[in-house]
């Protein structure tokens, strides 16, 4: 059975592109809000600063889904947007030197620092953007979710958490690179990215904080580091990639992995909980969904959940629009650079827009 683009009316959904690939006869999932996950179920969680106690996980009943036949639908360009930044360049600098010297004097090794560009009072067509976002990355967690008034257009590349029978594996992204513009050009940087000392220092410290992660859940001696400082390429960048994996303990719950593992390594940093309350300190914005996690659960228990980053924020009642963007900030950090390298990870996401930023 085939669905017709007129879904936008219904309250809850999630529509799925398949990995890699474009989102014309995507799946889409009836939702419908639980209290825990039964059936295949879908979940989303938040974002959590140092002062939450536990996760706050939302789980919905996932429903048979449709295949959505999209390939003879319109695309609606989106009108020129102009989203502003949250916080000056100069205070981007600022906010990073300040970072540099915690790090300096031995309070992290590692942060994973953010930040807001956002339109208020506007109106897009999230479908169309969807669209358009998945054919500018072909990103492999390429969903559109709407939960009500708010809508999540993702095009992430990373994984969280996937849960195989007795095994659990996290692949945390740390080290980023444009793509060249002609093969030879392309090869290069993906080999400068590869044999980058400050990245593999960046990517070393995230892998190191999975494995402590993992370790909580994992039975004795089956944490181990499968791939460290992978290259992967997808439309716009190419990524360096670890995965980390364990077996799990016997009897251990969907839950109980989540509060040992969330929130992931790569969206916070070295030591995770100093980084927190740094993070919590530094950043203007409130992060809630943004570099929190959402995916399936399947009827046997295994899951797959991916890193809501490289996402559009947008509440269709107050006409609020966000992206945000990050990068790890280390001693050998550059401010210039890591602002170059959040501009350059946004890049996408306002080109689905057709927006561009309002830099002060």
């Amino acid at each position: 059975m085939s669905a017709t683009p007129n879904i936008l009316h219904l309250d809850w959904f999630v529509i799925q592109a398949p990995a890699g690939a474009l989102a014309e006869e995507a799946l889409l999932y009836p939702l419908i809000p639980a209290d825990l996950a039964s059936g295949k179920a879908f979940c989303l969680i938040p974002y959590k600063n140092p002062k939450n106690q536990k996760p706050d996980i939302k789980f919905f009943h996932a429903e048979k889904p449709v295949k959505l036949n999209l390939k003879n639908s319109d695309i609606k360009d989106s009108l020129p947007l102009i989203l502003k930044a949250a916080v000056t360049k100069s205070e981007y600098i600022g906010k990073v030197n300040y970072l540099k010297k915690q790090i300096s004097i031995g309070n992290i090794y590692e942060i994973n620092y953010c930040i807001e560009f956002f339109a208020l009072d506007i109106a897009i067509d999230p479908l169309s953007v969807y669209r358009i976002l998945n054919r500018l990355t072909h990103a492999p967690y390429s969903r559109l979710v709407k939960l009500g008034n708010d809508y999540i257009l993702s095009a992430s590349p990373e994984l969280f958490l996937k849960k195989e029978g007795t095994n659990l594996f996290t692949k945390p992204i740390k080290g980023t690179i444009r793509r060249g513009v002609t093969a030879k050009e392309d090869e290069l940087l993906k080999q400068q990215l590869h044999t980058s000392i400050k990245e593999r220092t960046e990517n070393v410290m995230a892998v190191d904080v999975a494995r402590n992660d993992l370790s909580r859940v994992a039975s004795r001696g089956s944490v181990k580091v499968n791939r460290l400082y992978n290259i992967e390429t997808y439309q716009t960048v190419h990524q360096m990639v670890s995965t980390v994996s364990c077996e799990l303990k016997k009897d251990i719950s969907f839950k109980e992995i989540i509060e040992a593992t969330f929130p992931m390594a790569s969206m916070t940093g070295a030591p995770k909980i100093k980084a927190m309350e740094l993070i919590d300190e530094t950043e203007s914005f409130s992060r809630g969904p943004y570099s929190g996690a959402m995916g399936f659960i399947e009827e046997n228990g295994d899951f797959e959940l991916a890193v809501n980053i490289r996402s559009i924020f947008y509440n269709q009642s107050t006409g609020r629009l966000s992206i945000a963007v990050g990068s790890a900030i280390t001693y050998l950090s550059d401010p210039e650079q890591e602002y170059e390298e959040c501009l350059l990870k946004a890049n996408a996401l306002l080109k689905a827009l057709n927006a561009t930023i309002q830099e002060f």
